[in-house]
């Protein structure tokens, strides 16, 4: 949908960040609704992974030392952060850029690394938000074949983004307009032409 159509706040209440005015939300058998602020941060850290446009990595942290943040907030010890961080960095082909700080990356590069971060608790649900939308053509293809992947691995993947291209990677399209779902269908595809 738009701006202004009300993505984000749908987007805010999914990722536990905003709360409902009324009606109920059930994630995995949870009511979100009903819990406290240190419940909601535990739901955020372990169900939900996290994904923007501007890609939110720390400018002080190597590549592997951001993905593996998540892991401290949940209390894994280091040997353990260590060991799933740079696994999940070599699910996303980044391996060999473990040591890399921000600035030493590509724009592909940091959202890949956005994305293992989003990843590295193993979350059923990945949001979104605009993931492609700083990025050129050819590496937003390549980040939706890797969400796509991530989807087939059996984690939701909720996305937000204007492009239609980017969209028909989806099995389903929600358009949005005015705080109204106006239409929900699956697509006829699920990628892109490259």
């Amino acid at each position: 949908g738009p701006s202004g159509s009300g993505k984000s706040t749908l987007m805010n209440i999914i990722g536990c960040l905003d709360t409902l005015t009324k009606g109920q939300y059930i994630l995995n058998g949870k009511d979100v609704s009903k819990m406290t602020d240190d419940e909601l941060a535990d739901v955020r850290n372990v169900e939900i992974g996290f994904v923007f446009q501007q890609f939110n990595l720390l400018p002080r942290l190597t590549a592997w030392e951001n993905v593996a943040l998540p892991l401290i907030y949940a209390g894994v010890n280091k040997k353990d952060r260590e060991e799933r961080a740079r696994a999940i960095l070599d699910k996303v082909g980044l391996s060999d850029r473990a040591h890399h700080k921000p600035n030493e990356l590509s724009g592909g590069q940091s959202q890949r690394v956005a994305i293992a971060r989003a990843l590295v608790n193993n979350p059923s649900i990945i949001l979104a938000d605009e993931p492609t939308g700083n990025l050129d053509t050819k590496t937003s293809y390549e980040i939706m074949e890797l969400m796509a992947q991530i989807h087939e691995q059996g984690n939701t993947v909720i996305l937000v983004t204007h492009e239609e291209d980017i969209a028909n990677y989806t099995k389903r399209i929600v358009r949005i307009r005015d705080g109204v779902v106006e239409s929900d269908a699956a697509t006829s595809t699920v990628s892109a032409v490259n």
